[in-house]
């Protein structure tokens, strides 16, 4: 699960269409709306049908008719660049039409979502451009002075009530509550559009703490068959190979046939009760074997 550089953006998108579910029929998303024949490329570019029907949605309030989204990955920080790369998106966006004056730039709204507050750039705008950031609620904070209208949204300060799924794109969720809680939600919306892909990208993001979970959901188990079978032969693997030497060694006074035998069996034993929620501790008092033993099996 470890392997290669997780892809967030998809699961961005899956988490902004869920979130703005409600409002899904008034808006046209295009996924990387391409600027110009240069690689300049917008994360996401949100058109309303009806530009004088507002969105209710806390984080669309700010929408007008165009609305440029950039989207940063939960490790990494809204920079300087950032800012003025995606602001010189919104005059790139405006000025790529074929008549003048085409769209008008009090309709392009710019968005910044990521997962740390911005403190650099909320203080070198506030000095240079003269724009200030009022907080409007919980993880929405809008700038104020500019042309066009912007906001940062910092989603680890979303309220969970109404962004929830928005502000889980993390890879620090924690054990116990919060990760049954993330299960139980997706449990329920397992079949409808967006969630899997979402679900998929936090799960890998999230996979150690995750997939220790006892009470993993059946529709979890499912989207990812594949990574906990495989998990499980590993795990069998071993166990049978320690099985067997601590089989061998355990029956060598009555033969080494017999002791491959009880190898095997004893593997088979300890794995069973581990599927079935023994602790390492329990199985080995059990057998009468130490517990690291017994961990060596499982991995």
């Amino acid at each position: 699960m470890a392997e290669g550089r997780l892809q967030w953006h998809p699961a961005f998108s899956a988490a902004f269409h869920i979130e703005l579910n409600d409002e899904l029929e008034n808006l046209y998303i295009e996924e990387e709306h391409m600027l110009s024949k240069k690689l300049l490329q917008i994360d996401m570019l949100i058109i309303k049908k009806d530009k004088e029907k507002a969105v209710r949605k806390n984080i669309g309030r700010i929408f007008r008719e165009h609305n440029i989204v950039e989207y940063k990955e939960p490790d990494d920080y809204l920079s300087l660049n950032d800012f003025y790369k995606v602001y010189g998106y919104a005059c790139l966006y405006q000025s790529d039409t074929e008549k003048v004056g085409e769209i008008d730039p009090k309709e392009i709204t710019i968005t910044f979502v990521c997962n740390h507050y911005p403190r650099k750039v909320i203080k070198h705008i506030g000095t240079a451009r003269k724009i200030r950031c009022e907080r409007q609620e919980p993880g929405i904070y809008y700038l104020i002075g500019d042309m066009f209208p912007m906001q940062i949204l910092v989603t680890k300060e979303l309220p969970k009530k109404e962004n929830y799924w928005l502000q889980s794109l993390r890879n620090n969720l924690k054990a116990g509550a919060e990760i049954q809680e993330l299960l139980m939600r997706y449990e329920r919306k397992k079949h409808k559009t967006y969630y899997p892909e979402l679900m998929d990208l936090i799960v890998r993001a999230n996979w150690e703490l995750i997939k220790e979970e006892k009470k993993m959901c059946e529709a979890l188990k499912e989207l990812f068959a594949d990574e906990l079978k495989e998990s499980e032969e590993k795990g069998m693997k071993n166990g049978l190979k320690q099985g067997m030497e601590t089989g061998i060694k355990q029956g060598m006074e009555s033969g080494l046939k017999q002791g491959l035998q009880n190898g095997l069996e004893l593997a088979k034993n300890i794995y069973k009760l581990f599927k079935a929620g023994a602790s390492p501790e329990k199985i080995a008092e059990e057998f009468g074997l130490s517990v690291e033993q017994v961990r060596e099996m499982l991995e």
